[in-house]
């Protein structure tokens, strides 16, 4: 496995690759991110994963300063998992001048994580579309968990004509169904128990729409009050058309349901699909 922290250096190694497959991360890796990898080794010939913390898309409240950075870790995972490339740049050779241009994502991206996250979108969108640019993959991994990012990079990849495609990867989870994600590392031993909770309550709603439930505002108020009732602050619970994001009617038959909560200092996300 090599790893390139120069773009130059890294496009030539590219040249002579027919087949390239791209998992960006930021790093924190598990088997969320592994399982990701095993994907793209089954659509392309060479793997390349990025391992940047995106300083775009973090709110100056947020946790970029603290984000988990194990870089070493990450690249034994990588190396171990049979990963061909780490493309691992500072914030100096990703964005060498400072970033002016930046890209406007759709309004589905003001809702949701877009709403709770203002500018969230735009700097995961600008700098996708950065380490597209630079690694020209032909296929590139994305995880269900993050539904809605998933969704834009989708659209990101249709309404620019981006030659390549864009493959989900199923959410990875603990033995209890908690979804694999760096920032589970942050809960305490007692968070680390009742953060199933979200997952459960996503499954109930999705239990009583398979069951004939459709009244979405009931179920998503449920929820969050099984949440709030639990120390929880609920950011949203939303029932949604899985292929517009756009709210689920009655007759629809393929739907997501996304669920976002901070527990004590950290914040949790997670997705179900659902189809009747």
């Amino acid at each position: 496995m090599e790893i390139i922290t120069e773009i130059s250096s890294l496009r030539r190694r590219l040249q002579r690759e027919s087949s390239i497959a791209f998992v960006p991360t930021m790093g924190g890796l598990h088997e969320g991110h592994l399982s990701l990898i095993r994907i793209a080794q089954r659509n392309a010939k060479c793997v390349v994963a990025s391992i940047f913390v995106n300083r775009l898309q973090f709110a100056p409240t947020e946790d970029f300063d603290r984000y988990p950075r194990t870089l070493a870790d990450d690249c034994e995972l990588l190396k171990n998992q049979g990963t061909n490339v780490v493309f691992s740049p500072d914030e100096k050779s990703l964005y060498p001048v400072r970033q002016d241009f930046m890209l406007e994502p759709p309004p589905v991206a003001n809702m949701l994580e877009g709403e709770f996250r203002p500018g969230f979108f735009r700097g995961v969108a600008t700098v996708v579309l950065k380490l597209f640019n630079i690694v020209q993959p032909h296929v590139a991994i994305f995880g269900k968990k993050d539904y809605q990012q998933l969704h834009i990079m989708r659209e990101l990849v249709r309404q620019f004509n981006l030659p390549l495609e864009i493959i989900a990867g199923e959410t990875i989870r603990t033995s209890d169904n908690l979804a694999l994600s760096s920032r589970n590392r942050y809960l305490s031993n007692e968070e680390r128990i009742e953060a199933v909770r979200l997952y459960r309550v996503l499954s109930q709603i999705k239990w009583e729409i398979e069951n004939g439930n459709r009244n979405s505002h009931a179920l998503r108020q449920n929820a969050k009050e099984e949440l709030d009732a639990h120390g929880w602050k609920t950011d949203y619970i939303a029932v949604l058309q899985r292929d517009t994001l756009v709210p689920a009617q009655e007759d629809d038959g393929d739907m997501v349901i996304l669920g976002a909560a901070r527990l004590g200092k950290t914040r949790l996300i997670d997705s179900l699909e659902v189809s009747i």
